[in-house]
Order: C-alpha cells, then structure tokens, then sequence
C-alpha cells in the first residue's frame, strides 16, 4: 500500500464540490483573413476526485479546450473557474504559479530529458519548487513506487520501453500533488493494452490520491475506466 500524497502547497480541499467548472468557452483563431472556431461555446463541470474522459477526433478542438482549461491559453469568451478561481483573471505569474503547484500536465510525446535518469526527470518540478534535498529524493522514491518503476530509477529513457517512459512522465506530473492533472492522449503512442495499463495506473492514482484528472483519448477501449464522459466534435460537446 503506498502512502498518500500530501499536497506541497495551494489551500486545502473542501469535500465535494466542482475543481473544473467551464462556462461558455470558445476560441477563435485568426488564419489570414478566416476565423477559425477551435472551440464553441462549451459548458462543463468537473467534481473533485473524478477521472473523466474527454473524447474527439483529431482536431475536434480537444487539444485547445485543455490548453483552456490548465491556463496554457485564454478563451476568446466564456470563463474557466479552477478550485473556484477565474483562471482568466488572474496575471501571468499567477497562472505560472498555478501551473507549477496545482496544475500538472502529461503529453503523448512524454517529454522526458533524454540526458536524465528517470528519478532525474520525476525530482525536476521538485527542484524548481526548491524542495530541500532529502524531500526530494524521498518524494521521487515513493512516485517511482507509485508507478511501478521502482528498479528503474537510475535508467535513461532510451533504456525504458514507451510504456515505462509514459509511467516516468505521469511520475513527474504528480511530484509537486498536483489538484488538477491533465493528459493529452497519454495513450497515443503505445500499443493497446499498454494503453490500458497507464489508463489504469491514472484511475488508481485518481482514487487513491485524491486528485481530478481530464483525459483526452480517442481510445473507446479506455471510457469504462472513466467517471464520466464527454464527446466533443467540430469545437462543441456532443449528446453522446
């Protein structure tokens, strides 16, 4: 049994309620002289300690809408309420701040520093957190646990396979105990069942950690494994 993860820092959770709360989003963006509607008019709730599944065709607008909703972009309109915060409101700094201590990101393409070790890579959010270095350390043994990868702490990632490399990413989004934990196709680039085995690792740390994900895949092997699901097509939330 692993032990919980003890947020490093933000205020603390109330029991139940919304941490995602999207009211008319949309955004548009200029190509030329067209206007193009990546996202139109889209309304959702997340409540806290979900897993939900955001379903789409290549761009259907997925990609945009998490950007919204992690504070990497601004909406053209609507607003997007985090833990009960208007993310568009907020300064640049803010949303940085946010984005290191409440907010944390996994992409398909891993991102891992090829030159780093994997416990290297998971301790780096700690390190510009200025966590002192015995947290670190003992912070970065417990996720790489979480994951199943403690005997590949000091491997490279081009010693570990595409499934082990996603488990060293999904290590490093949870190293600061993140609120809010987004995924871009996480599953993207493995094979299908490896797909469901990181699928299932992030439905465990949803439960287990206390922590709200959003997931965009366009897997339908993985939405049973979701608390809800949402559909989006052409920009907007479909009624399947």
């Amino acid at each position: 049994m692993t032990e919980p993860i003890t947020r490093g820092s933000g205020v603390a959770l109330d029991d139940g309620g919304d941490m995602v709360v999207a009211r008319e989003l949309s955004r548009t963006f200029s190509r030329g002289s067209l206007a193009v509607h990546a996202v139109r008019g889209i309304s959702f709730t997340i409540g806290r300690g979900q897993l939900v599944a955001l379903v789409g065709r290549s761009g259907s607008g997925k990609t945009t809408l998490l950007n919204m909703i992690g504070g990497l972009d601004a909406p053209t309109s609507g607003e997007v309420l985090l833990n009960g915060r208007n993310i568009a409101a907020m300064t640049a700094r803010e949303r940085t701040m946010l984005r290191r201590s409440t907010v944390s990101f996994i992409f398909q393409s891993f991102g891992l520093i090829p030159m780093l070790s994997a416990a290297e890579n998971v301790g780096i959010p700690l390190r510009i957190a200025g966590r002192p270095r015995a947290e670190r350390d003992e912070r970065v043994r417990l996720l790489l646990s979480v994951v199943g990868l403690d005997g590949h702490a000091r491997q490279r990632p081009n010693e570990l396979s595409g499934g082990q490399q996603q488990r060293v990413a999904i290590a490093r989004a949870l190293a600061v105990a993140p609120e809010l934990l987004i995924a871009d196709e996480p599953t993207g680039q493995l094979d299908s069942e490896t797909g469901r085995q990181i699928m299932r690792l992030l439905r465990t740390v949803v439960a287990t950690e206390g922590i709200t994900a959003l997931v965009a895949t366009h897997d339908p092997a993985l939405f049973d494994m979701a608390d809800e699901v949402l559909s989006i097509e052409d920009g907007q939330l479909t009624a399947e």
